[in-house]
């Protein structure tokens, strides 16, 4: 799929004035046959995007790390210490949130999607975007949103599918809305020059590693442990309450199913976000 070159900096039409803008960056995991596959999503303040890539920028300069900072780079401890202090970045940072999906495949029945895995997935991505942003919309609904979504290129045999996630988004989102139009615009981005969507591969790719329970290497290991602890947790594999804000991983549950897989933990995070201003970062 080609990385759209079009304006990222133009907002459409209709956006209602002094509305907040949101920038929400997404990549997914495990989509190719693996047991569980699930799609992640960092959440800033549009304005923070520069402040954001500053930020990881010192990082790369203290620690001298070139390179992508995806969840696969993460085999060695050679870098570890500069994505332990990535990890302490994120969750030192209140602006910045991230929130997840999990679907274990063999959950999913095709016969509701028309035998086909592909829009099955492509549902789910959407869920989880439009059930964020409607928990987002009412935690703050004295003032108008608006979100930028950028995600890697989805893994998908339909050719537009991005497109389609904005269509059926705001489709989805309206009626709920009193008709206003949610998601400004979604782009394809680019992961090897986008921090947000690296970030949110590191995070989620620690999650999925932990519930495919497939660790293979030492530096692996010590980063989901690290990620983990930040929440009060030893491992990542369980979901949060539907309100946690700040690190949120949703378990997709078919209610016809008898046999829930995880236990749902109460998270303590290591730096409490601020109470004074509900939902700052994300729903």
């Amino acid at each position: 799929m080609a990385v759209d070159q079009s304006d990222d900096e133009t907002w459409v039409d209709g956006t209602p004035p002094g509305a907040i803008r949101w920038l929400i960056s997404c990549d997914e995991s495990g989509v190719h046959g693996a047991r569980y596959y699930g799609f992640g999503s960092i959440w800033m303040g549009w304005q923070r995007r520069g402040d954001f890539s500053q930020a990881i920028q010192n990082l790369r300069d203290r620690h001298g790390y070139v390179h992508e900072f995806k969840w696969n780079k993460t085999n060695s401890t050679r870098y570890q210490a500069f994505f332990f202090d990535l990890v302490d970045y994120f969750f030192r940072e209140p602006s910045l949130a991230f929130h997840c999906l999990v679907v274990r495949k063999a959950m999913v029945d095709k016969a509701m999607h028309g035998g086909n895995l592909d829009l099955a997935r492509r549902k789910h991505f959407n869920m989880l975007l439009t059930k964020k942003i409607e928990r987002f919309r009412k935690a703050q609904p004295e003032r108008q949103h608006t979100f930028r979504i950028w995600v890697d290129p989805i893994a998908s045999s339909y050719q537009k599918a991005h497109e389609a996630v904005e269509v059926i988004a705001n489709n989805v989102l309206r009626p709920a809305l009193g008709g206003l139009r949610a998601v400004d615009k979604v782009f394809v981005k680019d992961s090897a020059e986008t921090p947000s969507i690296q970030l949110c591969d590191l995070l989620l790719g620690a999650v999925m590693e932990a519930w495919q329970d497939a660790a293979t290497s030492v530096g692996k290991v010590q980063l989901g442990k690290r990620i983990a602890g930040y929440l009060g947790w030893n491992d990542l594999r369980a979901d949060t309450m539907p309100t946690e804000r700040k690190f949120n991983i949703w378990y997709f549950y078919d209610t016809r199913r008898t046999n829930r897989e995880p236990t749902t933990r109460d998270v303590m995070l290591r730096y409490p976000l601020p109470v004074r201003r509900r939902y700052r970062t994300g729903g």
